[in-house]
């Protein structure tokens, strides 16, 4: 089983990057957002996810593991195969697609080619319902923050920023140590996830 892949990067192509590990050529499907961030004859890690069936194997590659962790979590949804895992993440941050899961945005789904009203609501639908079952199993209550990191009229998008790190599978035990260490002053709910995963991703 792959974990990451690091090596030259030696061709890019539309949601496609190969990267060449002496003498090997590994062709990783990308998405946009990824693809973005190479470039040929540079050296890169790519973090990857495979998918193996009767008639394939391939490889899925990202920049990071925030993003991988989202694709992960995509295809366990029913009905929803790599390519519009795909798709999602190439329109969709993972701090953006957390909180269009949790606030039930439709339309941040679809923009996505391929990406139907009905796929849409199914990947909100499911998600939620699992980070529903998850909350209650878990104890979710507020992680601890000292100040300057919270100030009073902040607690509304410190709570909704860990919710959605929720919706992307992180609880309230990892949460916590992270946030204790950042002042997230005048962040929005989407800044302090973005913030909160550069730190858990490292």
């Amino acid at each position: 089983m792959f974990y990451h892949i690091e090596g030259i990067v030696s061709e890019l192509g539309q949601n496609l990057a190969v990267l060449d590990c002496g003498g090997l050529g590994f062709a990783l499907n990308v998405t946009a957002n990824t693809l973005s961030r190479l470039k040929n004859g540079e050296k890169v890690k790519l973090y990857v996810t495979e998918s193996i069936g009767e008639a394939n194997f391939d490889l899925f590659g990202f920049f990071d593991k925030g993003e991988k962790r989202c694709f992960e979590m995509l295809i366990a949804v029913s009905g929803i195969g790599p390519k519009a895992a795909l798709s999602i993440l190439s329109y969709n941050s993972p701090e953006s697609l957390a909180l269009a899961i949790l606030n039930d945005d439709i339309k941040a789904l679809t923009v996505a080619p391929g990406i139907g009203k009905k796929i849409a609501q199914r990947v909100i639908l499911e998600l939620k319902d699992k980070i529903g079952k998850e909350l209650q199993s878990t104890d979710w209550s507020m992680p601890s923050v000292s100040a300057p990191a919270v100030q009073a009229g902040e607690n509304r998008a410190l709570n909704d920023a860990i919710a959605g790190l929720a919706v992307l599978g992180y609880s309230s035990a990892e949460l916590g140590p992270v946030l204790k260490t950042m002042d997230l002053t005048g962040l929005d709910a989407q800044a302090i996830i973005k913030a909160v995963l550069k730190q858990m991703v490292k």
